[in-house]
């Protein structure tokens, strides 16, 4: 039976007949401009049509960073343990679990070392959907590795955040963390060793209040999300409007707290310069 009716005004399809497009196939951006997923992808996830960057994870920017994507991942298999004996809507053991098998990560950080455009560089990347990239014990110990990795080899340090904030799941074990990688990052920058901090879309909570913003030079992706409270929180807490555009990149560089935005397309290359700028 053909899935189609013929009818006066030309082929109509039923809303129960419809079919969709094969997932992953095409991606529809917020303005509503259509992109084939594999033209997507050698756009450095970024539409041509309007520029809108595409949430990634540590994946595509590896992908996008590393020399033919070759890099050694540090420390890949350490996961959470439940030092609180967490029970939320399920045990934070069962979320865990759960995450960890539904998204292939072990947590919300990833770190690899490899070289882009010839230099070496240590990175640490977020994945959002690890539990909305949330800081916890493991997040705070892997990005401090990655710095003492940075440390005792010389290496300029990439940190590529995007979060929620820190995970309530661990209290004061997570906050824990904003204290440990900013006294890690000073060493860095006692060392005279490089340290790019990359906001992408959200950044925000403890890791804005900590490593997100303690580059030697602190960058973004454009329309990404920044900033500690998010704006709905913000709003109800004053009781007024904010401004247009409140916390975006955009936002937050007119006001200081930015060095430049870049574009994805144009990020490894932007980071070389930066980095032979840095290493002189």
């Amino acid at each position: 039976m053909a899935w189609f009716k013929r009818t006066d005004k030309g082929i109509k399809t039923s809303t129960e007949e419809k079919k969709d497009a094969p997932d992953g196939l095409w991606f529809k951006t917020p303005k509503g401009n259509i992109i084939h997923t594999r033209e997507l992808k050698n756009n450095s996830y970024v539409c041509p049509d309007d520029d809108y960057h595409v949430k990634i994870g540590s994946k595509e920017y590896f992908e996008i960073l590393f020399d033919g994507n070759k890099f050694k991942e540090l420390d890949e298999n350490m996961t959470s343990g439940d030092p609180l004996n967490f029970v939320d809507s399920k045990p934070y053991t069962a979320r865990i679990e759960a995450t960890i098998s539904k998204t292939n990560l072990k947590d919300a950080v990833r770190t690899g070392v490899g070289k882009i455009n010839g230099l070496d560089l240590v990175i640490s990347c977020m994945d959002f959907n690890f539990i909305g990239g949330s800081m916890g014990s493991v997040v705070g110990e892997k990005i401090a590795r990655a710095i003492d990795y940075s440390l005792k080899n010389k290496i300029p340090f990439l940190m590529i955040s995007k979060s929620g904030g820190a995970r309530m799941m661990e209290a004061g074990f997570s906050l824990m963390q904003m204290a440990k990688t900013s006294a890690k990052l000073a060493l860095l920058d006692e060392a005279g060793i490089p340290y790019i901090s990359l906001l992408t879309d959200p950044t925000t909570g403890g890791v804005t209040a900590s490593y997100a913003m303690l580059g030697d030079f602190n960058i973004a992706e454009p329309g990404a999300l920044i900033g500690f409270a998010g704006p709905r929180v913000i709003r109800e807490t004053i009781g007024k409007d904010l401004p247009k555009g409140f916390q975006s990149s955009e936002f937050v560089l007119d006001h200081g707290f930015l060095d430049f935005i870049i574009d994805r397309r144009q990020l490894k290359n932007r980071l070389t310069t930066l980095l032979n700028l840095l290493n002189n």
